[in-house]
């Protein structure tokens, strides 16, 4: 085939992407740091400084993997199943490039500027900032924007009540998915004011005692939430976090004389089923069966069956990953229900998680991400 030939056949594709080239709109966006952060267009090849945040990208987007240009490896390392999940939907997920850890001192600027992105995406922690401290003062984000990649800052874990919002219209419309992005949030949205309206009238003295053992059976007893993350979601739960009377940093270690002192009256193990005969069964994969007896392993392994949460049977498992997403709508309305019967009763958080399945998730969540100790004692479902 001659050169004139194929160019004639190629020119067609060129000049429709030099149509969508000229035709694309500028793009300004707010993110959680209150940043004007500009694009020339809705980004096409994104690097995820934490891969966490792929399952927010496939919240907003039909095909997150067409977006990546690269990530770091925990989506393949500490979320193993779901890595295996999206990789059978998006095979291409397989060649997206590496560009650290999920640690800022392993991240590669200089790998992440060979890959030509047009748009970074990190937490203020992970760019090094303290808490009302300005983007300026991030080395990282510097770096960064001094060689022409905009930069947006989101959160879902730090103040996932006030940042969630914001973090997903930003990210949203930075990848030109708007309207999808809208959509999920007024789900969002109608969700969370539902709980928050039937908590309205609540008491201070009717906030019962919760443990939730993060994390729970990979490490000794009991690593629990202390300020912010999930205290934040406890509290607009109805309930009262244990680990925030002691812990004064986002996470920490209870010990078992404190636990049983403070005798919570509901009990949440967290985990992500990434590590094989440690933690807790739950998620991607994992029978409503299996889950359960895991959860009971554990609790009896942790010497914490005399708990009134356990004797109670009012003792759960909970899929860890809700706590660093805009999904912790299905774990806050979970806790609710759990610490608030009479006021839940009709609030079926898997029915959520299968509306967010089927609506919104480009990579559905599929297994058993919530379960209760007892069988009937609360929403836990497949």
């Amino acid at each position: 085939m001659s050169a004139l030939l194929k160019f004639l056949r190629a020119l067609p594709l060129v000049l429709a992407c030099l149509a969508g080239a000229a035709t694309a709109a500028p793009i300004q966006v707010t993110d959680v740091l209150g940043r004007q952060v500009a694009l020339p267009g809705p980004a096409h090849r994104v690097v995820l400084a934490q891969a966490r945040h792929f399952q927010v990208l496939s919240l907003l987007a039909p095909d997150p993997a067409a977006l990546l240009a690269g990530w770091s490896d925990e989506f393949r390392t500490s979320f193993a199943p779901d890595y295996e999940v999206a990789l059978k939907r998006f095979p291409a997920l397989a060649q997206v490039p590496v560009v650290g850890r999920h640690t800022p001192d392993s991240f590669s600027v200089e790998r992440t500027l060979a890959l030509r992105p047009d748009l970074v995406v990190m937490t203020a922690t992970f760019a090094g900032l303290a808490p009302g401290q300005p983007a300026s003062e991030s080395p990282l984000i510097g770096r960064l924007e001094a060689a022409g990649v905009p930069v947006i800052v989101i959160d879902f874990f730090i103040r996932p009540m006030e940042n969630t919002v914001p973090s997903l219209r930003a990210l949203g419309r930075a990848i030109g998915q708007a309207d999808r992005t809208e959509a999920f949030i007024a789900f969002y949205q109608r969700h969370m004011r539902t709980v928050a309206e039937r908590l309205a009238d609540l008491p201070a003295d009717r906030r019962p005692p919760v443990f939730v053992h993060a994390h729970a059976g990979s490490t000794d007893c009991c690593n629990s939430p202390g300020t912010g993350t999930f205290n934040e979601m406890i509290a607009y739960a109805g309930g009262h976090n244990i680990g925030a009377d002691v812990l004064k940093s986002a996470t920490g270690k209870l010990n078992f004389e404190y636990i049983n002192a403070r005798a919570p009256q509901v009990y949440v193990a967290t985990g992500t089923g990434s590590r094989k005969g440690t933690g807790l069964a739950i998620g991607a994969g994992v029978s409503e069966a299996d889950a359960r007896a895991s959860l009971a392993r554990l609790i009896e392994a942790n010497r914490l069956g005399a708990l009134p949460a356990v004797r109670s049977g009012n003792s759960h498992g909970i899929w860890h990953a809700f706590n660093d997403s805009p999904l912790h709508v299905v774990f806050i309305e979970a806790l609710a229900h759990w610490i608030h019967p009479d006021r839940f009763a009709d609030v079926d958080p898997a029915g959520t998680l299968r509306e967010i399945n089927e609506r919104f998730l480009a990579v559905p969540l599929e297994g058993t991400y919530l379960v209760d100790l007892k069988p009937g004692a609360g929403p836990g479902a497949r």
